[in-house]
């Protein structure tokens, strides 16, 4: 009998070798962990920035042969926008979680596809149990589910295609977009891009996202959408939901979801809420009334990979009634699921999302909330909302600068007197010793911080509004 192994080439065999993977590992976690430390030391640059066609070009002229693994990982790590740095002020994006990153190693290693349970032993069940935890957090009763998927674009896209099937009165999966009346949503002016994206590749038009004003703390008021459902009822339009949000991507604002549950219930009317960002204050004993009502909404979507510090992308899409999950994609794939109705097959994942070989992610979650507690979530939380309030309090009693609004979660937008902001932002991010993004509000330019990494200090903002002073006289 040959021993095992003895055909494979040894070229292949080597690449696979566990000692190779052992040593490659030590020595990538050692580069990738003393990288963390100069960056948690604000050492560095937080953005490497070099134009666009000139790093197209460089990168280009790597040759793909003949690299060393661990040297070039070093190097993207080095190029890279850092996230850790507590210079970094921008995206609402994290510093992952470290444990978190070491479970996602586990996952991609099994590389387990999510769309049947015989490809997920493990996974599926973990998955199940994370939908469970984070609709008990919500307020939903029994009978509540869901679906982790990639991001909360994909997750909208779920949970509206769900509500057009469960409201628009015809079946759209079996006669088409068009078989019955133009359909429509309501949503703020201010509602993340996603929305009438989704509603475009839904075949919807640029009707189908009809834009209620936001009030002066930019959050969408039942008043308005009555407002809005009249007009659009009076331009022949159908509307079946209201998308709200809990943390809006421009500033942070919480929609008075209550309010709106009301109208929606009076209606007849889908709520969905996009909590992408704010759906996290679920697990933050200080801010948890924030999201008061949404245990009414019909669906929501929630990205772990914003205030839980999970590692991109890890997004839920929950359902008030489970049954909805099934119904945004109501097809059959004989040879993945069984031929039954899905829900008698819950523990095939695939008949809730648009995704086949979906990513294992919530083995991230699960191991972060074992190992380190729901409360440790809820802490990292109430400081981010702590700096930055403290933040806002450094700008509003700064002459040169202006303070949009109080902020309500983590996400604060300011801007500097008497200078171009969208020519000082630029500033930022070409000199990349920090970085902060801007958003358009009305007609005016804002910077916009958020303040996602819990290591930040109450002095790096003082050391930021330095900064941008400095700046401000190559604006001119």
């Amino acid at each position: 009998m040959s021993q095992r192994g003895t055909s494979v080439p040894p070229g292949i065999a080597a690449a696979y070798d566990p000692d190779r993977f052992r040593k490659d590992g030590h020595a990538l976690i050692e580069a990738i962990a003393d990288q963390l430390a100069r960056w948690h030391a604000g050492e560095g640059r937080v953005l490497p920035w070099t134009a666009p066609d000139a790093a197209r070009a460089e990168w280009a002229t790597q040759p793909l042969s003949g690299g060393e693994l661990i040297a070039d990982l070093a190097t993207v790590l080095e190029r890279s926008t850092a996230l850790a740095h507590p210079q970094c002020m921008a995206h609402q994006v994290p510093p992952p979680l470290p444990g978190a990153v070491l479970a996602e190693t586990v996952a991609a290693l099994l590389n387990n596809g999510m769309a049947v349970y015989e490809m997920g032993p493990a996974a599926v069940p973990i998955e199940l149990a994370v939908i469970d935890f984070l609709c008990g957090k919500l307020g939903f009763a029994t009978g509540a589910g869901g679906v982790l998927t990639s991001g909360g674009s994909l997750g909208n896209l779920t949970a509206l295609l769900a509500m057009r099937q469960a409201h628009a009165g015809f079946d759209v999966w079996k006669d088409g977009a068009h078989a019955g009346p133009p359909l429509a949503v309501i949503t703020s002016n201010e509602a993340h891009y996603s929305v009438a994206r989704t509603l475009g590749i839904m075949g919807w038009g640029e009707g189908g996202a009809i834009a209620a004003k936001v009030d002066a703390g930019h959050r969408l008021t039942a008043g308005a959408v009555a407002t809005a459902l009249r007009d659009a009822r009076d331009r022949g339009r159908r509307v079946i939901g209201i998308v709200a949000a809990a943390g809006s991507t421009a500033t942070g604002a919480f929609d008075p979801l209550g309010e709106l549950a009301d109208l929606a219930a009076a209606e007849n009317l889908w709520l969905h809420v996009d909590a992408a960002h704010g759906g996290g204050v679920a697990l933050s004993t200080e801010h948890r009334a924030k999201l008061a009502g949404i245990e009414r909404a019909d669906s929501v979507v929630w990205d772990m990979h914003k205030l839980l510090m999970m590692p991109a992308l890890v997004t839920a899409v929950l359902f008030k009634r489970e049954a909805h999950a099934y119904e945004a994609f109501a097809q059959r794939a004989s040879y993945l699921f069984a031929d039954a109705r899905p829900e008698t097959h819950w523990w095939d994942l695939g008949t809730r999302t648009l995704e086949c070989t979906k990513r294992a992610m919530a083995i991230e979650l699960w191991t972060a909330l074992r190992a380190h507690g729901e409360a440790w979530f809820g802490a990292v939380i109430d400081r981010q909302v702590a700096l930055t309030r403290a933040f806002a309090h450094k700008l509003a009693a700064a002459p040169d600068f202006e303070l949009l609004h109080p902020p309500e979660l983590n996400i604060v937008c300011y801007r500097m007197r008497g200078v171009d902001n969208r020519a000082l932002r630029q500033r930022v991010v070409e000199d990349g010793r920090w970085y902060i993004v801007g958003t358009e509000l009305g007609d005016a330019y804002w910077l916009r911080s958020t303040i996602m990494n819990p290591l930040i200090e109450e002095d790096d903002f003082d050391r930021l509004l330095a900064h941008l002073r400095h700046l401000r006289a190559l604006c001119r």
